[in-house]
């Protein structure tokens, strides 16, 4: 063999192992919004999981979305084949994952249907999302709008609610009605022990307060603030300001009513007369004005692709 052909022989072989070089990497899937390229705003990376949190819990489909920032000339289609596969979206058997790939440098985005969706989620419907839901945003550089739309637009497909144009309105009307706060996704039975939890130390302070002649009305107005924040932990914004309403009309419903009864003007004549009160196995009054607890208390504790799908530019 001569020198020549040893070079030509050598580059040949070099040659598989330079394209597989420039192969974009697979990132690891860390959640549902997997942001690289960093085109995304906190919150809207936050509503977008979600949504597709949301969706899977109601039809079990797998749907994910890939930013990343070039994928160095290798096509969308290959690569977006790669990451789903890598990833395995959708259920075993079931083959019902979708993956929209945005390639922000590049240009290039692809939305990669799993073999169980290509008959619901078709490559029409997907080239239309692209073409008229998520391209003219792109194109005017709005990453948030294009691919919040864009997965809405998909989802309402997959649920079979309108089609992919009409789909549009329905994220930005959710949008539009986004509460200030929102309560961090928990599963039931994490609701149910921090409800317990903050609602069991603030309903007692409230329970005294509402028993206690005096001093109850200075508990009244330093739980305010306790009753506007510490629920929406568990029910965000929306619901915590029906609470808080429910608190400041209810507190002093319950004191007029309260007071009324025989154990109320006992305690307001213990008060008067003796400097302290015992009500409900707590101590009010006695000097400096303090309450404690008569020997009790109380405790807290904290799938496969089928390479359906659509590409594009913009």
């Amino acid at each position: 063999m001569t020198r020549a052909s040893g070079w030509l022989l050598a580059a040949l072989l070099a040659l598989p192992l330079a394209a597989q070089a420039q192969r974009a990497d697979v990132p690891y899937l860390t959640g549902r919004v997997v942001d690289n390229a960093e085109v995304l705003k906190a919150d809207t990376r936050r509503r977008l999981a979600e949504l597709l949190q949301a969706h899977e819990q109601k039809t079990t489909n797998q749907v994910a979305v890939l930013t990343v920032p070039t994928i160095h000339g290798e096509s969308v289609e290959e690569y977006a084949v790669r990451v789903f596969e890598q990833w395995k979206l959708g259920r075993k058997g079931k083959d019902n994952g979708v993956l929209v790939v945005v390639v922000p440098q590049d240009r290039r985005m692809r939305i990669e249907v799993g073999y169980g969706l290509e008959g619901t989620l078709t490559d029409a419907a997907a080239s239309r999302i692209i073409r008229d839901v998520m391209t003219p945003r792109f194109r005017q550089g709005d990453y948030d709008g294009g691919i919040y739309q864009g997965v809405g637009a998909i989802l309402a497909q997959l649920e079979g609610k309108t089609a992919a144009r009409g789909a549009e309105g329905a994220p930005r009307a959710q949008a539009r009605q986004s509460e200030f706060f929102k309560a961090p996704p928990m599963a039931l039975h994490e609701k149910v022990l921090m409800g317990a939890f903050i609602f069991g130390i603030i309903g007692l302070f409230t329970f005294i307060g509402i028993v206690t002649p005096g001093m109850g009305w200075f508990l009244y107005f330093f739980l305010i603030p306790f009753w506007a924040m510490f629920p929406v932990m568990i029910f965000g914004s929306g619901i915590t300001f029906y609470i808080l309403i429910a608190y400041l009309i209810g507190f002093p419903v319950a004191k007029l009513f309260v007071s009324r009864s025989a154990m109320y003007r006992k305690a307001m004549e213990d008060l008067r007369k003796k400097g302290h009160a015992t009500i409900g196995g707590f101590t009010v009054g006695g000097s400096g004005g303090s309450w404690s607890s008569g020997g009790g208390g109380f405790s807290g504790g904290g799938g496969s692709s089928g390479g359906g799908g659509a590409s594009g530019n913009w």
